[in-house]
This record gives C-alpha cells, sequence and structure tokens, in this order.
C-alpha cells in the first residue's frame, strides 16, 4: 500500500485491486488458526454479514496516532469470505501493514473472529478479545484493550464501545483509546453507512455512525453518542452533510473532504475537515467504482453548553 501526505493527496492516489467486500460482526472469539486459499466474490444473494472493527486512537500536541483494525466475513451456504486490514496512521502518513482475504469451509461461529497469517488474538474471560498483535519478520504492532464504557447500540442493532487501551510499537508504549464496533446484516449486500471515532483530549470522546450509504433514496441518519469524564451523552438523529469533496478518478467519484454535524434541536453542532487520508478504489463493472476512504480528521463540536475540539477518524466508502 501506498502512504500519502495531506491536502493535495487525492488526485495522487493509486488504484488498488480490491474488492470491498462484505462487513458486519457480532461479538468474536478466536479458536485457531484458519487456512484458506484467497477468493473472488461469489456475488451470492443470501448472504449474511459480520463486521467488527478495533480502532485506537491517541492525541498528543495536535498530532494523532490512528491504528485502524477492519475486519469483515460474509457467510454463504458452503462457505464463509473472511478480510481484515490494517494501518498505521502518523504525522499524516498511512501505512497499510495487513491485508488478507480468504475462504474458509461453513462454521457455526461466522461472526467469530479467527486469527490468520501476521493477525493473532488475544481472548480472556468469557471469551472477549483482550488483544491483537501482528507480527510479521521484525514488524510488531499489539493493541492491548483495557477498561470498557457501556455499550451504544444503533438502529440495527449494531453495537459501539469506547475502551482504554494501549499500542506498543517496538519498545514503545502508547496509551489512548480503543472503538471496538460490531455490525451484522443479511441480504445480497450490506447496508454500509460511514461512521467516526473523535477524541478530545484525554476526557472525551464521540462516535457517530450512519445507518445506510450515501446516493440512496434518502441522506443517511446517523446516531450519535459522546462521553466527557463521567457524563455520557446521546443524539438519536444527527445529520452529517458534506460540505466540500474532491474528485477521486481512479473510482471515478468524489468524496468528501469536509462535513457539517448538526441535530434538528440543536443539542449537537460541529465541523470536520480531513487533514490526511488513505483512500481505495475497489473492482466493479463500472463506471462508478467502490471506494474505501479512511480520513485523519479534525474540527469542532458544540455539545450542550460546552466546545470541544476533536481529532480522530472518519471511514467513508461508496459501493
Amino acid at each position: 500500500m501506498t502512504c500519502h501526505r495531506v491536502r493535495s493527496w487525492i488526485g495522487g492516489f493509486a488504484i488498488l485491486g480490491v474488492a470491498l467486500a462484505c462487513g458486519d460482526t457480532e461479538q468474536p472469539v478466536p479458536q485457531g488458526p484458519t487456512n484458506g486459499t484467497a477468493v473472488a466474490d461469489s456475488g451470492n444473494l443470501d448472504r449474511r454479514f459480520y463486521e467488527r472493527n478495533f480502532v485506537f486512537a491517541s492525541v498528543a500536541a495536535d498530532s494523532v496516532f490512528i491504528v485502524p483494525w477492519l475486519m469483515q466475513t460474509a457467510e454463504e451456504a458452503d462457505s464463509v469470505t473472511r478480510e481484515a486490514r490494517a494501518w498505521l496512521a502518523r504525522g499524516g502518513i498511512w501505512d497499510g501493514f495487513y491485508e488478507e482475504r480468504w475462504r474458509t469451509g461453513p462454521t457455526r461461529a461466522p461472526a467469530r473472529l479467527v486469527p490468520h497469517l501476521g493477525l493473532q488474538l488475544m481472548v480472556g474471560d468469557n471469551d472477549a478479545i483482550d488483544g491483537i498483535l501482528y507480527e510479521e519478520g521484525a514488524r510488531s504492532l499489539e493493541l492491548v484493550l483495557g477498561d470498557a464504557n457501556l455499550p451504544w447500540t444503533g438502529a440495527r442493532g449494531d453495537t459501539y464501545q469506547v475502551l482504554s487501551g494501549a499500542a506498543y510499537l517496538v519498545d514503545q508504549r502508547i496509551d489512548g483509546m480503543i472503538l471496538d464496533m460490531a455490525r451484522a446484516s443479511a441480504g445480497p449486500v450490506p447496508p454500509g453507512g460511514d461512521w467516526a471515532f473523535l477524541l478530545s483530549g484525554d476526557s472525551a470522546h464521540f462516535v457517530l455512525a450512519g445507518d445506510s450509504e450515501y446516493g440512496g433514496d434518502r441522506p443517511p441518519l446517523y446516531r450519535g453518542w459522546g462521553a466527557h469524564e463521567d457524563e455520557g451523552m446521546q443524539w438519536p438523529e444527527v445529520r452529517v452533510d458534506w460540505e466540500r469533496t474532491e474528485a477521486f478518478p481512479p473510482a471515478r467519484r468524489d468524496v468528501p473532504v469536509e462535513w457539517r454535524v448538526w441535530s434538528a434541536d440543536g443539542s449537537i453542532e460541529g465541523r470536520l475537515e480531513a487533514v490526511s487520508a488513505e483512500i481505495q478504489a475497489g473492482e466493479g463493472p463500472g463506471p462508478l467504482l467502490p471506494v474505501r476512504a479512511l480520513f485523519e480528521v479534525t474540527g469542532e463540536f458544540f455539545a450542550g453548553e460546552d466546545t470541544y475540539g476533536v481529532h480522530g477518524i472518519l471511514v467513508h466508502a461508496r459501493r
């Protein structure tokens, strides 16, 4: 994968011939390494989709350190297709260090995460994921999950939970927060929906999650959750509008680079701006190709009577 810096990033992105497969998950637990071969999407109309994402973020001195692990599973009648990708973002540079897609036989627990090649999983009490370890040659990166707040639930039964955590990069420890999110669906394609994980210093965090992808019959409706010290916040109906877009020629689409966040009752208002990005074009018959974008974003939220400077990640996808 290629690393890119801010501002004039979009025009310079190369097409990555990666299908933007399925997405959506429930609570996992690994049982052991699973062998499988890379495969193309079968297009089965009766699939179930599971998505499990872990995003580590740490903000210090106006810079952000982000490690997203995005994991998807598609269950079909005679097989399970799994996909996992991971990046390390710091200083405006995105380093994609893991990307695998493989197929296994049917299983009674398709939503369960399984190790594969350099991806290892640590499991604690009640089959909870305690950590994620990547080791490949001289490269090593570990995420350790700590204490969690109460989970939030979205409109489709998806769950979002923010935990304390730490990232170990070689001999360096970085403290931060980890978003653990899980979504599941059934049908020919997953329902999609952009989402964001934002930090404000070390005392506040926010999660935004859309109920569908852009370009449908209606604009996506978002739900928002936040926590400031011991106080929780929820917004059941939030709009996230694109304030500015830029062309992404590999997919022949425009992608957003500035957003307005607002609610009709005025309980939340904010703006976000992309400062760096990793964008991939997927495969398809065209003319418009799938696109997945991971944006490092910064901005400001007004919630209640408080103002929060925020920094974090926004994930955008179109099929």
